[in-house]
């Protein structure tokens, strides 16, 4: 059986006036959490919007312990790298039986 984990986030930055500047705190952050962690990292929401971003990162694995471990440590390295604030975060560990309906 494998599992899949699933942490999502939404960076806030009122103080961010332009779309360039957010790519600039956001996008570093998003490169190296794929350098450091066995992950994949989209940038979901709030693309167009200059105060705030989405953040998905999801990772796959056989035991549902080191998956949710992982995006623990994902969760604390994201919360500490960046010049923004994190809201709603949520971080999900499913099988992949569940997922696929199987």
């Amino acid at each position: 059986m494998a599992y899949i984990g699933v942490y999502t986030c939404t960076l806030e930055m009122p103080w961010v006036s332009s779309l360039k500047e957010k790519r600039s705190l956001v996008k570093p952050v998003a490169e190296r959490l794929k350098a450091r962690f066995p992950v994949s990292v989209a940038r979901l929401e709030g693309l167009n919007s200059h105060g705030w971003e989405t953040l998905g990162v999801t990772t796959i694995h056989a035991q549902a312990q080191w998956v949710e471990e992982i995006l623990r440590k994902v969760s604390d390295f994201v919360a500490t790298e960046g010049d923004y604030r994190v809201t709603n975060e949520r971080l999900e560990v499913l099988s992949l039986e569940d997922v696929l309906g199987d």
